[in-house]
């Protein structure tokens, strides 16, 4: 499932007509109560007054706003601003913000703000277009002071040359805001968006992220607070509300004398408040516009785990994740820390300045002192913040700090290549430098609560011993629920019996994350073996679980289950559709349907589905790959030739599409035709190790030995442990009777596979041959 960019939820005003409408609540109350609806900031403002005044200002009050002159910041007196070869004005007309730039035609136009976006350190604008599309502007205002390089039009694309061909230009699909932006920036917020006319008709309640974004839609609690009609049947607990945020009613800190932090009383580790904040605050993709206020986030939301792509191998945030899934791997989480520890919920401000928010559960004396952090008092290195939250910058500007709330290791840099607090300030110092001088500090190497970074590296570099580690990690009570499931999805590709069990043991994991990921670990398992093992999950409390369980067994045999079975396989792939078909407005759901429908061998929906991500958005390539697949698979090449050159006209450097065009030309013996392909691929895309292994087995099945050779080797460089590659430099060093270069390579594979007899066998016969 795709993953959404951050947001908060909001309310309901038609975009066309801006009329205010009532968004009926459908979730979170017994069926005696009557569903709620949103009632407004100023309802709640009658009451509870001091929280309405710290909100107002607050960054979520200023969300999204309509384009007025209190509330558009950036610079529209005839402004210009300079960008690939694009000059873009900006301009008042008839008392509208106007932006003269380029369209999806690459020519000007002039466009008309609708909504001013955000607030500091930029401010985003909004254009509307015809279909219901809100598409954000790729050009920024910094409305930082000028004294610290604000007051400027930036990019946020810049040195990347983004036009209008390209995927990340503002009129595209990831610049969004129907999709990408809406649910977290206003309150309440209703997609709609008409698969069939492709049109938008979003609606939202509030614009702005405002009290009922949080407590969920609140005429019910008016009506109990005015203790109007049947009001005593909307209370339990909650006063008619949908969750109650009282966690942290009752519970005191007290700093322990001999360790100097902070103690939960009572003990326990809440989670209720933090998914909430979860809902916008991480990498997650949405299944509906039921927004589940006192739901498990995994019932509305898909939460994304540590995914290379995402985070650095010990958890450091890398991609924007949000705040979320850092929080969830540190040890504040787990004593029982709640983001309104620290934040004020109403204003999101810090409930003290700087380090002072830390000091209140770690003593002052043991903490903030050159004895703790070696350095001044008043420096950045004695700043709590500056060496456990450091910062990553987003959106050119934007610096956000990371909420895994870690001890710096320098020493993982060193090791692993993960950044570290201590070289993000000395800049001019290398990691090794930074380890020694902590080792020396504290006479020994520093220790952190995350131990999973060796895992994850080793693991995506296909190293030796990667399962075992992995299997480490899952196995680990005392780890983050987020490590251990980020562990299980990675053990699919290191199949063994006793990561089998490991996998097996997740399945009744406590945690939603943990379950979901054992259940997608089994996705390539033996049809028999996911029968046996997921149908249970068919009827987890959690969908999130319930979707990928019923995901994993698209396909399998249906006479192995039973007929409870069966229909709880039938609710939990209409609960995967349904997500699926909501965000019908991407091309990657469509390919996603594609994929299941292919699964249950149902290739004609399968077609239709991928032609529609097609048509959604024609420069998809996955979408274009996996139909020419589908064709490849019904005996259609001809078509898939067409769909697969189509995307490389499209876009000349994807390189799946040249490899799968490559594979599809060897299938029809064009053999000159496919190396082209091939070759591109590799070129294009050399962190695939797969693209060039499969064209140095092009090179040599075209009797070109010693190029394919060289291929394998430039791979083998970026890749040290990909066994494919080693496989076929054995296999060719002994075609090549090269056996002491077969020797060398079977043994790096041996580290690989100890326990492999046939690997073993080679080396003792290498050896002989060697030594003759």
């Amino acid at each position: 499932m795709a993953l959404a960019a951050l947001a908060v939820a909001a309310g309901a005003w038609w975009l066309q007509s801006g009329r205010r409408v009532s968004v009926p609540w459908a979730g979170g109350f017994p069926p005696s109560r009557p569903p709620a609806s949103y009632v407004g900031h100023a309802a709640c403002g009658q009451c509870h007054q001091q929280a309405e005044q710290r909100w107002r200002g607050s960054h979520h009050d200023l969300a999204m706003q309509p384009a007025t002159d209190a509330s558009v910041a950036g610079d529209f007196n005839d402004a210009r601003f300079a960008y690939a070869g694009v000059t873009s004005t900006f301009f008042r007309r008839d008392g509208k913000f106007v932006v003269r730039t380029d369209g999806p035609d690459g020519t000007l136009h002039d466009y008309d703000v609708t909504y001013a976006f955000g607030t500091s350190p930029l401010q985003q604008y909004l254009i509307e277009f015809p279909d219901g599309r809100l598409q954000a502007l790729g050009i920024a205002w910094d409305t930082r002071p000028r004294a610290q390089g604000g007051q400027r039009w930036f990019h946020l694309y810049p040195g990347q040359n983004v036009t209008h061909r390209d995927e990340l230009h503002w009129t595209g699909p990831s610049q969004n805001w129907n999709y990408m932006c809406a649910e977290c920036h206003s309150t309440g917020v209703r997609k709609n968006y008409d698969a069939k006319t492709r049109r938008f008709s979003t609606a939202y309640a509030e614009v702005s992220v405002s009290c009922e974004a949080c407590h969920g839609p609140g005429s019910n609690h008016v009506a109990w607070a005015k203790k109007d009609g049947n009001w005593r049947s909307l209370d339990g607990g909650t006063k008619g509300l949908a969750i109650a945020l009282d966690e942290r009613k009752a519970v005191t800190w007290a700093i322990g004398a001999e360790t100097g932090n902070a103690k939960r009383t009572p003990p326990g580790k809440p989670t209720r408040e933090v998914e909430l904040c979860g809902r916008c605050h991480a990498r997650r993709g949405q299944f509906s516009d039921d927004d589940g206020h006192g739901r498990p986030l995994g019932d509305t939301h898909r939460v994304a785990l540590l995914e290379d792509r995402l985070y650095h191998p010990d958890g450091q945030i890398r991609d924007e994740v949000y705040e979320y899934g850092s929080f969830l791997q540190s040890k504040m989480f787990n004593r029982g820390v709640t983001c309104s520890d620290c934040h004020d919920p109403h204003s999101g401000t810090l409930r003290a300045p700087g380090s002072q928010v830390c000091l209140a559960c770690h003593a002052s004396q043991k903490y903030e002192t050159p004895k703790h952090h070696f350095h001044a008092a008043g420096s950045r290195g004695a700043d709590c913040v500056g060496c456990h939250m450091p910062t990553t910058t987003y959106m050119v500007i934007d610096p956000r700090h990371d909420h895994s709330i870690r001890v710096p290791r320098p020493d993982l840099s060193v090791k692993l290549g993960a950044p570290n607090a201590c070289t993000g300030c000395h800049s001019g110092r290398p990691a090794e430098w930074a380890a020694k001088q902590v080792e020396v500090w504290y006479g020994h190497a520093p220790r952190g609560y995350p131990r999973y970074a060796e895992a994850f590296r080793t693991a995506s570099i296909g190293g030796p011993g990667a399962g075992d580690l992995l299997q480490a990690v899952a196995r680990d009570g005392d780890q983050p629920a987020i490590a251990r499931a980020s562990a299980l999805a990675r053990l699919g590709i290191f199949p063994s019996p006793a990561a089998g069990e490991v996998v097996r043991a997740g399945l009744n994991d406590p945690d939603p994350l943990v379950r979901r990921a054992a259940a997608g670990a089994l996705e390539g398992a033996e049809p028999a073996r996911r029968v046996e093992l997921l149908a249970p999950l068919l009827d987890d409390p959690v969908r999130a679980v319930r979707m990928q369980a019923a995901r994993a067994l698209a396909g399998a045999p249906r006479e192995r289950l039973t007929d409870a079975q069966r229909k709880a396989l039938d609710r939990g792939l209409a609960e995967y559709v349904a997500a699926e078909q909501f965000n019908a407005d991407r091309p990657e759901s469509h390919v996603n349907l594609g994929l299941l429908y292919a699964a249950e061998r149902k290739a004609a929906e399968a077609e239709e589905a991928l032609k529609v991500a097609l048509e959604v958005d024609p420069r998809f390539v996955p979408a274009a790959v996996n139909l020419a697949d589908l064709y490849r698979a019904t005996g259609r090449d001809v078509e898939g030739e067409r769909v697969l050159r189509a995307a490389i006209e499209r876009d000349p450097r994807s390189a799946p599409a040249h490899h799968a065009l490559g594979l599809l030309l060897v299938r029809q013996q064009r053999m000159p035709e496919a190396l082209t392909e091939l070759e591109a691929a590799a070129r294009l895309a050399p962190e695939s190790s797969r693209y060039g292994y499969v064209y140095a087995v092009a090179l040599n099945g075209a009797g070109r030995p010693k190029q394919a050779m060289e291929t394998l080797l430039r791979v083998l460089s970026r890749h040290p442990y990909d066994r494919e590659t080693l496989a076929a430099l054995i296999a060719y060093s002994r075609e090549q009777a090269n056996p002491a270069q077969a020797l060398a390579y079977t043994r790096r594979l041996a580290e690989l596979e100890p326990a492999n007899a046939e690997v073993r066998q080679l080396i003792q016969r290498l050896e002989a041959e060697a030594r003759r």
